[in-house]
């Protein structure tokens, strides 16, 4: 895969990372745990973040973050994930995926993302990835507002790697 089509591909998926990241920061505290499930929506959306850019076959979160997402049940996890916790998971996803990102290659981009219910290209995972992300930061920025907070803006390109 071209260097240019890479940078514009991390580009856009980044600043969907970046805008999930201005909305947790934005969180007030009082909003983060109240019945909204504002952290929960947060850590769904990073955990997919997280498997969708990994080996589906050997995927494990970083502690202390567990596979409850995985539940059929839909089990929550066993806690209350912290502001700080759920923003570090975020950046240990963000260097994963410009990891990824940057390695594409004629082969690994032919290669494919397959579970039980998908069968992507790793390209086509990289775009699902991202509408995911930009869905869930929509919802925490809808929360934030319905919170009386004044959600963060639109982010363009990634600021970061």
């Amino acid at each position: 895969m071209d260097a240019e089509l890479k940078t514009t591909l991390w580009n856009q998926f980044g600043a969907s990372v970046d805008m999930l990241e201005n909305a947790l920061v934005a969180c007030p505290d009082e909003l983060w745990d109240n019945g909204t499930e504002f952290w929960y929506l947060g850590f769904h959306t990073i955990f997919w973040l997280d498997y969708y850019v990994s080996d589906p076959d050997r995927f494990g979160p970083p502690e202390p973050f567990t596979l409850s997402e995985f539940d059929p049940d839909g089990a929550m996890p066993d806690r209350t994930y912290t502001k700080n916790e759920l923003i570090d998971y975020l950046h240990y996803c963000r260097e994963n995926a410009f990891r990824l990102i940057q390695t594409l290659g004629e082969l690994n981009a032919r290669s494919r993302f397959k579970n039980d219910y998908r069968d992507y290209s790793v390209p086509e995972i990289l775009l699902y990835n991202m509408r995911h992300i930009q869905h869930g930061a929509a919802q925490l920025n809808l929360l934030l507002r319905q919170g009386g907070t004044v959600p963060p803006r639109w982010v363009s390109v990634a600021g970061k790697k």
